[in-house]
């Protein structure tokens, strides 16, 4: 099999989010770490993406130089993932799509809904794909709740409660430490703190499983640390287009939580339960019946949980593997396969336009608003 060639920008050494691009994107042979700019210190990010067996003319300074070195080749990569801070996911997302590349952007796409519209218009011209990392989705047991909802398994959907809550920002103490003050900072954040950060992630699995969209939310945002700009803590409700009710919890400060994502969908003749911290195991119940725990790597799996399941039964797939899930769908898409459990584009403008209108409800006492970008209204 010949391999695709990937490249990356930012996920230097330290990162947190760059191990798991790395493991994902190679987990399964069929990407090639090709080219890189690792970080924002030119030299520094050569350096290392050489030590990680890049070539030397292939380990850049910075992405505009990258995108120069790579668009003239006749052996230029095949997609590039952009894990650089938010603010520059737009600008570099456009020009390497206008270059001609696919791209895999990380959370979240944009920083406004107009630039996220933008990116959504670019990507139709240039007939690329734009992928966005809500990886979160490519467990193999979210895919099979997801195909089980399709299916009519549990009925029609009546509602959706998730969260993604923990506590590791909970220390008021610890405030001014620079790797969590930045999350709440206006200037480097966006409009959103907590929501942006994590509670994305949960309102996109909600309209992921449930097969629907967000059309109108409420929130309420609060910043229990007082130093904070924005809310460490955020609760929205919302309804969806086909009419389901949705509640939303999100917090950095639920001190004792780890990791604290998790979605339970009810629908008229069952519920489902799937949680982050025990991703193997889909709970499921049926109207009158037992509770039934489905296994991952069981027997009678629906086709894309199968497909995404790379070891036996009771043995456990970790966070890389979801990622790399992301990346097997997006070699199948750059080959003509259409996947549409790949998160896109219009994926990322309706998490931006969900989080600017949760920012403004929060302004104004909780008021429902309409959480759709123009463009899908």
């Amino acid at each position: 099999m010949t391999k695709l060639k990937w490249g990356m920008i930012g996920g230097g050494e330290g990162s947190q989010i760059g191990p798991a691009h790395r493991l994902g994107a190679l987990a399964d042979g069929h990407f090639q770490f090709t080219a890189g700019a690792l970080d924002h210190r030119p030299d520094i990010g050569r350096e290392y993406a050489q030590r990680l067996g890049i070539a030397a003319d292939r380990a850049y300074g910075d992405w505009t130089e990258m995108l120069e070195g790579e668009r003239g080749r006749e052996d230029r990569i095949d997609l590039v993932t952009v894990a650089t801070p938010n603010a520059t996911h737009f600008e570099i997302t456009k020009a390497y799509l206008e270059a001609g590349f696919n791209v895999l952007c990380e959370k979240p796409m944009t920083m406004t809904v107009e630039e996220g519209e933008e990116i959504v218009k670019v990507a139709e011209k240039s007939g690329k794909i734009c992928a966005v990392n809500y990886c979160y989705s490519a467990y193999p047991m979210v895919r099979q709740a997801r195909a089980m909802v399709r299916a009519g398994e549990i009925g029609k959907v009546r509602l959706v409660v998730t969260n993604f809550s923990h506590g590791h920002h909970g220390d008021a103490t610890d405030a001014d430490n620079p790797r969590v003050r930045w999350r709440y900072d206006p200037a480097m954040a966006g409009v959103s703190g907590q929501f942006a950060d994590c509670g994305i992630h949960a309102m996109h699995m909600a309209g992921f499983i449930a097969d629907d969209e967000v059309e109108t939310l409420s929130a309420d945002f609060a910043s229990t640390i007082g130093s904070r700009e924005l809310e460490d803590d955020a609760m929205v409700n919302f309804r969806t287009t086909k009419g389901a009710v949705g509640r939303l919890w999100t917090s950095s400060v639920a001190i004792g939580r780890q990791h604290g994502f998790d979605i339970q969908v009810f629908g008229e003749t069952g519920g489902l339960r799937w949680a982050s911290e025990q991703p193997n195991q889909l709970i499921y119940t049926p109207v009158g019946g037992r509770l039934q725990i489905i296994e991952k790597g069981e027997g009678g799996l629906h086709e894309d949980a199968q497909r995404l399941s790379r070891v036996a039964i009771a043995h456990p797939e970790g966070f890389p593997l979801a990622v790399a899930n992301i990346y097997c769908d997006l070699a199948d898409a750059i080959a003509g396969e259409t996947r549409d459990g790949l998160p896109n584009a219009a994926d990322g403008v309706r998490s931006m336009a969900a989080v600017h209108t949760a920012v403004e409800s929060a302004k104004q006492g909780s008021a429902w608003m309409d959480a759709r970008p123009p463009m899908f209204r």
